[in-house]
């Protein structure tokens, strides 16, 4: 059974920092792609930030260059988004998400940066 479990989100102050981290199992993590998206209230999806399978390639969305990193350990299956300088457009649900043959999805978290 694939999993995709998003946990670390929560309510931070601006300029303030979170670390999210996704968790999968029942696919063969370190061949897929990994991804984080997010999306805000009436907003489309958006992506955020992309990891290779291998961890020696990485992207980043415009509005988020700078602020966030990607990672990942496939030693633990785990891949980690870490946020710095949240500003209040930074809230949204953040979703893992995994791709090679299939596509995965996590049920999300939720991040909200306000005062």
């Amino acid at each position: 059974q694939v999993q995709l479990v998003e946990s670390g989100g929560g309510l931070v102050q601006p300029g303030g920092s979170l670390r999210l981290s996704c968790a999968a199992s029942g696919f063969t993590f370190r061949i897929y792609i990994m991804r984080w998206y997010r999306q805000a209230p009436k907003k489309e999806r958006e992506l955020v930030a992309t990891i290779s399978s291998g961890g020696g390639s990485t992207n980043y969305a415009d509005s988020v260059k700078g602020r966030f990193t990607i990672s990942r350990d496939n030693a633990k299956n785990t891949v980690d988004l870490q946020m710095n300088s949240l500003k209040p457009e930074d809230t949204a649900v953040y979703y893992c998400n995994a791709v090679n043959f299939e596509e995965y999805w996590g049920q999300g978290t939720q991040v909200t940066v306000s005062s």
